[in-house]
């Protein structure tokens, strides 16, 4: 049978499914692993069995958990042969630096990371990552509280890095960090986050070449330390004009701002739709449908097994 036809069979399969139909032959192990099939690599069903604590990483994760996630990196990672260059983690999924150094190896020619929680992942991990990734040109993450280091690392090795998301509280020392080492950059989300005041307008200031910036949600601070609200007022809508898409909502009849507010700035986006999380007003950066590859039965199986 004709290698695109089989391909396009192959696709409509999960993971699970087309592991043992990669060992049929050559010819459909190749098919397996074309990069029509494995350009998007998306876990955004699996979560991992974890409890809050209160000492770093603020996160304790279930063993059992943790040897599920390997098996299914390691499971995709030899299917794909190399070939994704889009991978999406969910916001409750704590992977640690064996298991990013473990796909980061395997990917090489990854793009786009979208991995809100980096909470056992560590400076030497990251970077380590981020060095293999020199094709990477997308990141979505969560705030972190030293983030210069992340920055330079992405500044050194990803020339083509074009497109932030971060996920949680922006503060001036972020945006600082943003503005020295990728003044170039041409996309910045900053959707249901906390943002001071400083912050934006150093971003705004700063950013020349920002073609795209979304602060839709968000809540607006004076600073950190002295929490009061604050509106988008003349001189920030003007500068925000100057970019060619601005995204901006504080509506209090908008269901996503009522969120914010109810949540007090830090989303808890467990409570809300398993879609929620993924949306973004920037096209480039919303994560869309949930794809086949990995879908619930996947989850199911594998959670049980």
């Amino acid at each position: 049978m004709d290698t695109d036809v089989l391909v396009k069979i192959f696709k409509e399969l999960n993971m699970i499914q087309l592991a043992p139909v990669s060992r049929v032959c050559h010819s459909w192990r190749m098919a397996c692993s074309d990069p029509f099939i494995w350009n998007t690599l998306d876990l955004g069903h699996l979560q991992s069995n974890f409890i809050q604590t209160t000492a770093p990483p603020y996160i304790w994760v279930d063993e059992r958990s943790d040897r599920r996630l390997t098996r299914i990196l390691r499971m995709a990672m030899a299917l794909s042969f190399g070939n994704v260059t889009y991978m999406i983690f969910h916001f409750n999924l704590y992977m640690k630096d064996d298991h990013l150094s473990y796909i980061s190896e395997r990917s090489p020619y990854l793009r786009r990371l979208v991995m809100p929680a980096w909470n056992r992942i560590t400076k030497v991990g990251i970077c380590q990552a981020i060095r293999r990734w020199e094709n990477l040109e997308s990141l979505t993450m969560p705030s972190i509280p030293h983030p210069p280091y992340i920055m330079e690392e992405i500044s050194r090795s990803c020339k083509n890095f074009s497109q932030l998301k971060v996920m949680g509280t922006f503060d001036v020392n972020f945006a600082f960090a943003i503005t020295v080492n990728l003044p170039k950059l041409k996309v910045l989300s900053l959707r249901c986050s906390i943002i001071t005041k400083q912050a934006l307008l150093l971003i705004l200031d700063s950013m020349d070449g920002l073609e795209v910036l979304n602060i839709s949600h968000c809540l607006l601070l004076e600073t950190l330390r002295r929490p009061v609200r604050s509106e988008l007022d003349q001189a920030i809508l003007h500068k925000g004009s100057r970019i060619r898409e601005f995204f901006h909502c504080q509506s209090s009849s908008c269901t996503t701002c009522k969120r914010m507010i109810e949540d007090e700035g830090l989303m808890r986006w467990y409570r809300y739709e398993d879609w929620f999380w993924r949306r973004d007003e920037v096209s480039s950066l919303d994560l869309g449908d949930y794809g086949k590859l990995f879908d619930e039965n996947c989850v199911n199986r594998l959670t049980a097994s």
